[in-house]
């Protein structure tokens, strides 16, 4: 029977332990060139030899044991388990080279648990360049522990690591807290020690320093809450602790590490000269946004063009070629147009990803954090908070997850709250076909495009109002609460194709998978409620031979006349009828109106649902595509074209401010652990959203 080992990965915020964890499992789980990409535990399985099989965990960075934020208290709770079945047999701490000292405080509060641990020493492909030498052998020795040097990235060293796991058990056991409690106070940490037999003194003083009691006995609680009264004394113990622990840390590294200066070939500094300076940094970041959205939009047309044709052609080649019913009906008018909805959009999406997934793995994103942080803290958020606020560009749900790096719970909410208005990929569908039908394909300056410029100017809006937003809670919002910013700028690096690749393929897929599951239902559910309908949809074809007696019609012209008046009556229609005085002061008829609520599910639901409508309403041949469809559509009323500049810019508004996702509202929900906050977000995103849109219609048309 294969032996099966519990290993868990341990390091500092970007040490490139989910790039480990990744080249172990095989598994494809984000990697980030900056701190916090981590913010709960992964796990995946691992063949260790034909004889072992280890399950790797990979737990949340963390520059202490003593946690700050939620995502460091899971290291924590994860190492003082009582569950034997879930206590890691091996830990793996991933250090990196570079930042040696720093990694190495964690490591000796780790070893003080008395776990087996295995030094891995990540980025050591990079040594030679930065100038930097080590003695492992010494190395080894002062730290009492097995050291391997890797490269995650570059697959190099694994197998060596794979081969110390499953020799864990020869692996020494070691602790230096005894030594170190005795300079701190002898008397304290031995009376410490003698509230449980069943835990260490170490244990016992993470327990109760973080208030971690929970496994703990009614009678040893009793005994702790004894020591639990002096927080002075707590708080000046684990300030000489941290002290001591450096300076035995200090002593090793002199004798074991050297760092020669004028062998570094480091264009590091003169790099970050450029791109933090208080005017090139936003110059040159404004600028790299201009590109990526006129990218999204120049670099995507044709491959999006294929799409709708190919989509249109598929549902014409289904209704010709399969027998007329009910089936055909549902395939070629609802399931085929519906999912070319979503798929039309995987260009966009991708070369979006694309950019960013390029801009996080060179370490640029660390940069724009420090570049933000001064702007950010004007309006009551951390630095830390551009994090979710760039990551929303792709999804709002890992974006709030990624919030619980933030110390301050007053920051943490406000991030939170406002998150949801940066333009996330569902919102990118429904921009790029209106901004297509309302803004003329021109060229600013013979090379910026006024498409793409729209779409950099939604952008913006939406994070202009995640600050200005902010700014609201920050003065509003009474929360006592401290922070501080630490922010580690990693080493500049070439993008690993491998790496980015993933992401994109990762995110797109998900994009994909996630939505497709969601429109194929409504689209489903959506075509049967158009096709069916009372005794006025049954009748509709008399009833529209009847009116049109006298008048002289073509085919096709009395064929879209019987389509249309089937679509108003039938079960859709009257729902979308019904709501029809609510939308039309923003310029949306009862379809538009069916679209907005069909798409509180998710917002690229929007497009979806209009392709599913229009194409159970329109039978003309020439007009096949998505776009082509929604560009015939014609308001009855005005005679005009129904999507024109001021319903368009009106859609767009209502879009861009509000919470159409009932999947970000539930992670709101268990990352506050209350409905006050997406409630609050609900109404208030959602009555901006009407508000701004009315007034923008009212305007412009």
């Amino acid at each position: 029977m294969s032996k099966r080992i519990k290993v868990a990965l341990i390091g500092n915020p970007n040490t490139g332990k989910t790039s480990l964890f990744n080249q172990l499992t095989g598994l494809h789980q984000k990697v980030g060139n900056y701190p916090g990409v981590t913010v709960d535990k992964k796990q995946g399985t691992c063949k260790i030899s034909e004889n072992s099989t280890a399950i790797i965990t990979d737990l949340p960075g963390t520059y202490s044991i003593n946690p700050t934020s939620i995502d460091e208290s899971i290291v924590l709770k994860s190492l003082l388990n009582s569950n034997e079945d879930e206590k890691p047999d091996v830990i793996v701490i991933v250090a990196d080279i570079e930042n040696l000292k720093r990694n190495l405080l964690l490591f000796s509060q780790i070893q003080d648990l008395e776990i087996p641990i295995i030094l891995a020493l990540n980025m050591a492909d990079q040594m030679e360049r930065k100038g930097i030498s080590i003695d492992i052998k010494n190395l080894e020795k002062q730290l009492n522990t097995k050291i391997v040097l890797i490269s995650a990235r570059k697959n190099k060293g694994i197998d060596t690591l794979k081969e110390a796991i499953e020799n864990y058990n020869s692996l020494k056991i070691h602790s230096d807290f005894k030594e170190l409690s005795h300079k701190i106070d002898t008397t304290y940490f031995d009376e410490l020690a003698k509230v449980s037999t069943r835990f260490l003194a170490y244990e016992l003083w993470m327990m109760l320093t973080k208030q971690h009691t929970s496994l703990l006995s009614s009678e040893e609680k009793e005994q702790l809450k004894s020591f639990g009264s002096d927080v002075s004394t707590q708080k000046k113990y684990q300030h000489k602790e941290t002290i001591f622990r450096y300076q035995k840390i200090n002593s090793i590294l002199k004798e074991t590490y050297t760092i020669d200066a004028s062998k570094a070939t480091d264009l590091r500094a003169k790099l970050d000269a450029v791109f933090t300076h208080k005017i090139f940094g936003y110059l040159i970041f404004f600028g790299l946004l201009l590109l990526i959205f006129q990218s999204v939009f120049d670099w995507a047309s044709a491959p999006m063009d294929f799409i709708d044709g190919l989509f249109a052609s598929i549902s014409e080649f289904t209704k010709s070629n399969l027998p007329a019913g009910m089936f055909t009906d549902l395939l070629s008018e609802g399931i085929i147009p519906g999912i070319g909805g979503v798929i039309i959009f995987i260009p966009q999406i991708a070369i979006l990803f694309l950019f960013i997934a390029i801009l996080e793995e060179t370490g640029y994103i660390s940069r724009v954090v420090f570049l933000m942080d001064k702007i950010m803290r004007r309006f009551g958020m951390s630095g830390k908070s551009i994090i979710p606020l760039i990551s929303g560009t792709a999804c709002a749900i890992p974006a709030i997850m990624a919030t619980r790096t933030i110390s301050s719970w007053k920051e943490r909410l406000i991030t939170i709250l406002v998150t949801p208005f940066t333009t996330c990929s569902a919102r990118l569908p429904v921009y790029a076909i209106l901004i297509a039908l309302i803004i003329p394909d021109k060229k600013l300056f013979g090379f910026i495009g006024l498409q793409g410029l729209t779409l950099l100017a939604l952008y913006g809006l939406g994070f202009g109002s995640a600050i200005l937003g902010a700014y609201i809670l920050h003065k509003t919002l009474k929360i006592k609460s401290s922070s501080f910013f630490v922010m580690e700028m990693p080493n500049y690096k070439l993008p690993s194709v491998k790496n980015v690749f993933l992401d994109v393929l990762e995110k797109t897929k998900a994009f994909v998978f996630g939505a497709g599951k969601i429109i194929l239902a409504i689209s489903i559910v959506l075509w049967f409620l158009a096709s069916n309908g009372a005794s006025d949809f049954k009748n509709a074809e008399k009833n529209v031979t009847q009116n049109i007696a006298n008048q002289k019609l073509s085919s096709t012209e009395l064929s879209q006349k019987i389509a249309s008046q089937k679509l108003e009556n039938s079960y859709i229609g009257i729902a979308g009828k019904a709501i029809e005085p609510i939308v039309k002061p923003l310029g949306y008829d009862w379809k538009i109106g069916v679209g907005l609520i069909a798409s509180f599910a998710a917002r690229e639901v929007f497009i979806g649902t209009l392709a599913t409508i229009y194409s159970v309403e329109n039978n003309d041949d020439d007009i096949s595509t998505i776009k082509q469809k929604m560009a015939s559509e014609i308001n009855n009323e005005t005679g005009e074209k129904r999507f024109n500049f001021a319903t368009g810019i009106s859609l767009l508004l209502f879009y861009a401010f509000a919470m159409q996702c009932m999947a970000t509202l539930a992670i709101v929900k268990r990352e506050t652990k209350s409905w006050k906050w997406p409630i609050i977000q609900l109404v208030g995103m959602g009555s901006l959203a009407y508000l701004t849109a009315f007034l923008a219609y009212q305007i412009l048309r």
